[in-house]
């Protein structure tokens, strides 16, 4: 019996701002952005959307696909996190109006956490085969304005729900995992903003791979030849790229051309360059843009996933695309939502960066924007306050 992904789909901010003209702004080559990280537009979320809503929307989409009554967890995977104690899953539950039979919780392990929550899953699920596990990864990258890691920023959510009747991916049961205590990328509780070491975050990212794919590879007994695709985490485009060119080279694989190598990644990285980094998320958004835009029947092929999560966790596995895939994604509502969402000039996107809600407990009203069924809409008593439309405002 196999288990893995029954229904997936991702969901982001209905804003976008063009790198190009944060270039004109910074006074900065478009190169830079366009070719030197891969990023061409970072997701811009307003006042009115947080980790919770994005997840929320993420969600909703997937649980019309399957039986909810079967859901009995929800994991939530963030470095995003809105309370440090209460977890913004129940939130989600809340809103998606699951069974009260339901466990809840939130893992982190900056962006490695959402595949902290397959793993977590999967033997559950192999236990207990009759029911199902909502998993929803949504975060906000955040750097400061004029910061080197601004050009990288972006939102996002997905949401996939896992069970003993997958429809799109079978995981494996083997994996290589990686973790070292190291400070590539942190933010204390009394920061909005990362610190951000990047050379040595790459550094990191790069030396968990090799370690992670090693072991997975023991474990496994597969090899590279073994594998269609690679999906990576991806905080750019380009990360992708450097990842698997060096995963080819260390295992002694430098026969490969550069154009097969790029095949085996290019379709993952549509997404990402126009949506930007979504930490937890962007190797599943990634995912998704392979099965949503390849031009070949990715049934019966392996697909390789490693999850980097600064600090540091690495995590190396598998799973084979399942015959019928197409019909469970929904590649024509994600490509149409990519294409009509609003782009923002310097100004809007710099006023919805700024803005803040004062931490003095009163009560403070968002601003109405374009969101999703779900939205964000202040604070009372220090209390958060979420709002169900009767539609997608942007319709």
């Amino acid at each position: 019996m196999k288990a893995g992904i029954e229904a997936i789909s991702f969901y982001t901010s209905h804003y976008f701002f063009d790198l190009k003209n944060l270039a004109e702004e910074r006074q900065t080559p478009v190169d830079k952005f366009y070719h030197g990280i891969g990023q061409e537009k970072m997701a811009a979320p307003p006042p009115d959307e947080d980790v919770v809503t994005l997840a929320a929307n993420a969600a909703y989409q997937v649980i019309q696909k399957v039986d909810a009554e079967k859901i009995d967890t929800v994991i939530f995977a963030t470095e995003s996190g809105i309370d440090q104690s209460k977890s913004a899953g129940i939130y989600v539950h809340s809103m998606l109006g699951l069974s009260r039979n339901c466990r809840v919780l939130e893992v982190k392990q900056a962006c490695y956490s959402a595949a902290a929550g397959i793993q977590l899953a999967l033997p559950y699920l192999l236990l207990h085969p009759d029911r199902k596990v909502l998993l929803v990864a949504a975060d906000i990258a955040r750097y400061g304005l004029g910061s080197a890691g601004e050009p990288t920023q972006g939102a996002g959510a997905v949401a996939m729900v896992l069970s003993s009747q997958p429809k799109i991916i079978a995981f494996d049961q083997e994996t290589g995992i990686y973790t070292e205590d190291v400070m590539d990328f942190w933010r204390p509780n009394y920061r909005e903003e990362a610190f951000v070491d990047g050379k040595f975050s790459i550094k990191m990212y790069l030396k968990s791979l090799y370690e992670a794919w090693q072991q997975y590879t023991d474990r496994s007994g597969s090899r590279f030849d073994d594998f269609y695709r690679f999906c990576y985490h991806l905080p750019f485009s380009r990360m992708g790229e450097k990842a698997h060119f060096h995963l080819a080279k260390h295992i002694g694989r430098e026969d490969f051309s550069e154009e097969y190598l790029l095949g085996q990644i290019n379709e993952t990285l549509q997404y990402i360059k126009i949506i930007g980094n979504t930490y937890a998320a962007s190797m599943y958004i990634g995912l998704m843009a392979l099965l949503e835009n390849s031009a070949q029947d990715l049934a019966g092929k392996k697909i390789g996933f490693f999850s980097y999560g600064s600090g540091c966790v690495g995590e190396f596995f598998s799973g084979q695309v399942l015959p019928g895939y197409q019909q469970y994604l929904l590649a024509e509502q994600h490509r149409a939502f990519l294409q009509n969402r609003t782009e923002l000039n310097y100004e809007e996107y710099k006023k919805f960066y700024l803005y803040s809600i004062p931490q003095d407990g009163g009560e403070y009203l968002t601003p109405r924007n374009k969101t999703g069924l779900f939205r964000f809409a202040g604070l009372k008593e220090h209390k958060r306050i979420y709002q169900k439309l009767e539609s997608d405002s942007a319709r």
